[in-house]
């Protein structure tokens, strides 16, 4: 963590605009500080960036009405301006501002899901600006639960456009440590509250055009919005993303996640797979590479070459959404070649971890 300024490289002064910036750190981690609040709050009105904590990541806000503010993320993270940023809210009468319309299905869904790790996608309002949306007719909007998050949100005007806090492309940051690796000097705050404590992005789920459909999967799965809503379509480039057909958010064409390492899965029955990366971790070692593994709790002992790490256990799938992009940053700092992953399908958001799994990985998978 965090001590000082001097141990963290980040100095305690507001930087301007076109010039390298020093960026200030706000520990939120033993709780919410007013005055930090009201400072990021009016950070956020000015124009400026303010990286903060929500339940899923760290997420990198800006004023998302403000066209201008939504151009510094981009270029903050280095990131596509066709990729639409997620306008957040903190209070349910907000959205009727930015959307032209209201569906029943988002009241449903916020009814069951808000303030929470849920994404919905409406026709937006002229008031939200095309550099907010990447160019679309729609808005992403989302009610974060975390407190941190919702405080600043209110404190910044009520309307905060937030991406992850990361480089374009690295693995999403889940503390305050990963958002400084990569945004310290680019952005004017960091706020630190702690571990987040989901570690995955939220689930998006498209509600202008015909049924209900995912676009990225989350912590609220399938089966969760099918309770709400009754039918409820997965985009088909989710679903065969070797099939040519591109998803609908444009986000999810980019690779997204990947450590510098080439990352590979292996999938298939527990023995085999173990067996498998043993076989290609001493193949590797003879070529003189350094080799990762990423296990689990009950598989760690299996392994008995190259870097073996475990991501969490299997009977609790949250420990896996949790660590899996902080140990990609872990592999990182270890010089590592390549990394040989177990697949995670596991019950509830095994397939959201899944999703952030293969994009690292470029879709390299071997099935055994």
């Amino acid at each position: 963590m965090f001590q000082n300024a001097e141990q963290s490289g980040i100095l305690y002064r507001i930087g301007k605009a076109g010039i390298e910036m020093q960026t200030i750190l706000e520990d939120m981690r033993s709780g919410i500080s007013e005055e930090g609040i009201r400072l990021g709050g009016e950070i956020l009105k000015q124009g400026g960036l303010v990286a903060f904590p929500t339940e899923t990541v760290y997420g990198l806000g800006g004023n998302a009405l403000d066209a201008e503010a939504s151009a510094k993320i981009y270029a903050a993270k280095g990131r596509p301006s066709d990729n639409p940023l997620i306008v957040h809210i903190a209070d349910w009468e907000a959205i009727r501002a930015i959307v032209s319309e209201v569906p029943e299905a988002a009241k449903r869904l916020a009814d069951a899901f808000w303030p929470g790790p849920l994404t919905m996608i409406l026709n937006k309002s002229d008031l939200v600006p095309y550099a907010t949306t990447g160019g679309l007719e729609t808005v992403a909007v989302r009610m974060p639960v975390n407190p941190i998050a919702r405080a600043l949100i209110r404190a910044g005007g009520g309307y905060v456009a937030a991406p992850s806090a990361n480089t374009s492309g690295r693995p999403s940051p889940t503390k305050a440590e990963h958002v400084a690796e990569d945004l310290n000097g680019k952005i004017d705050m960091i706020i630190d509250g702690g571990t987040v404590d989901i570690g995955l992005e939220s689930t998006i789920v498209d509600l202008t055009d015909g049924a209900p459909t995912i676009l990225r999967p989350g912590y609220i799965n399938q089966e969760m919005l099918t309770k709400v809503l009754g039918e409820v379509e997965m985009d088909r480039g989710l679903i065969a993303p070797e099939s040519g057909v591109h998803p609908k958010a444009p986000g999810m064409k980019y690779r997204h996640y990947a450590p510098k390492a080439d990352l590979i899965i292996v999938e298939g029955e527990a023995e085999k797979v173990r067996r498998k990366i043993n076989e290609l971790v001493q193949q590797q070692i003879s070529e003189g590479k350094k080799v990762g593994v990423i296990g689990t709790d009950e598989s760690l002992s299996y392994y008995k070459d190259g870097d073996v790490r475990s991501i969490g256990s299997r009977k609790d799938e949250i420990t896996i959404a949790q660590h899996l992009f902080g140990l990609l940053r872990e592999f990182d700092e270890s010089d590592i070649s390549v990394i040989y992953s177990e697949a995670f399908e596991t019950p509830q958001i095994g397939q959201a971890i899944m999703n952030r799994l293969i994009k690292a990985a470029g879709h390299q998978i071997i099935r055994v």
